[in-house]
């Protein structure tokens, strides 16, 4: 390295500079100028780090304690039916389990004040039930007097048309002997008429004319006879078809008034049974009344308020007689937030609490170190 200076020492070099630096020195900034930048970097750099830390946002509510589940809030306990207070099992304060009576209701309608009415309706339904049977076994006699009524009608009819079928042979065969008469006779007619020329002219005697009248005085009875027969026998068919009509009339109208009893009765079988079916709706709406005298406790819990006070005192259907209120509830909180705070809630997503009166404090942004508070989770 050359050395281009002109001075000769490193001391001569310093004082140089020093006269030269003068006003340099004079402008140099205060020190506590110097500690304020100093102080404004380490807040500036913890703010950065503090933006990196896990850091939650949190907004403010009001609200109010109840319970999770709609089953677990305080409720009413209603009486089913209207009644007179008999006797108190519990009173405010008491710890009662499912099933437990609360009080006991005595009757006051006039309709259900028998004792046993029950009993009652039950005679009811078994004599209705007899009835009912009776009846039925009617239905069935009667239908079997339809059947035999018919298969009579079969019979009777069956037999007056074979009688039918004979008249009708009779008439044809006596209308053949009828004709074969009158043939017998209009010969009989020319054999007189042939003697009775030869007897003119002489040439026969007269008792051979004689013989042709007895002859055609016998063909005549037999023709009168024969028609006779054979107007008989015509009778007979027509008696034989009014008697097959007869016959069908007769039966008909049995079997008719045999079907009309047996509607007459299955009507009454119909309604007996309309009239059962109410009578067990009846007992079955008593029975289940007479187990609405004891009012009892819906589920478990402390009975808190009593609706009525003393015995004696009536309430209606439906009308509230005690508040309880269940023994472990879900809790719950119900807040309400602002509008602007809405997005901020997802379900799921865990929140503090703190109470009214209770000594609690609350680091925002860091509620792991919150002292006092209670946790929870949006559920709804």
């Amino acid at each position: 390295m050359l050395g281009i200076s002109d001075y000769k020492d490193k001391s001569q070099k310093n004082d140089y500079y020093d006269k030269k630096l003068n006003a340099a020195k004079a402008l140099q900034p205060p020190q506590a100028a110097k500690t304020i930048v100093h102080w404004l970097i380490g807040f500036s750099l913890v703010f950065i780090m503090a933006l990196f830390l896990p850091w939650q946002q949190n907004i403010h509510a009001d609200g109010k304690v109840t319970a999770l589940l709609p089953e677990d809030r305080p409720q009413t306990i209603e009486s089913a039916i209207a009644g007179r207070i008999q006797e108190w099992k519990v009173r405010e304060g008491f710890y009662v389990k499912k099933g437990d009576t609360i009080l006991v209701l005595a009757e006051i309608k006039d309709k259900f004040f028998d004792p046993e009415l029950l009993l009652r309706l039950e005679e009811q339904l078994t004599a209705k039930k007899g009835a009912i049977g009776s009846t039925q076994e009617k239905v069935s006699a009667l239908e079997r007097q339809i059947g035999a009524l018919e298969a009579n009608m079969g019979l009777s009819l069956a037999k007056a048309r074979n009688k039918l079928q004979q008249s009708q042979f009779e008439l044809v065969s006596d209308s053949t002997y009828y004709e074969a008469e009158k043939a017998n006779f209009k010969i009989a007619e020319r054999q007189l008429q042939g003697q009775q020329n030869l007897f003119e002219k002489g040439l026969t005697p007269l008792v051979k004319l004689e013989s042709a009248k007895v002859k055609i005085q016998e063909a005549n009875a037999k023709l009168t006879s024969a028609e006779n027969k054979f107007l008989a026998s015509q009778n007979k068919v027509l008696n034989a078809m009014l008697e097959i009509n007869s016959t069908k009339a007769e039966y008909l109208e049995k079997v008719s008034k045999a079907q009309s009893d047996k509607s007459g009765t299955q009507a009454y079988v119909s309604d007996a049974v309309g009239s059962l079916a109410k009578l067990k709706n009846e007992y079955v709406n008593m029975e289940i009344r007479s187990q609405q005298y004891a009012i009892v406790a819906p589920q478990e819990g402390y009975i808190v308020k009593a609706m009525k006070a003393g015995l004696g005192e009536t309430i209606k259907e439906g009308e509230a007689v005690a508040t309880i209120m269940p023994s472990n509830p879900a809790m719950a909180v119900e807040l309400y937030v602002k509008a602007m705070d809405v997005p901020l809630l997802s379900l799921g997503r865990n929140v503090r609490i703190q109470f009214d009166g209770w000594p609690a404090l609350q680091f925002s942004g860091w509620p792991s170190v919150s002292v006092g508070t209670f946790g929870g989770r949006v559920e709804v």
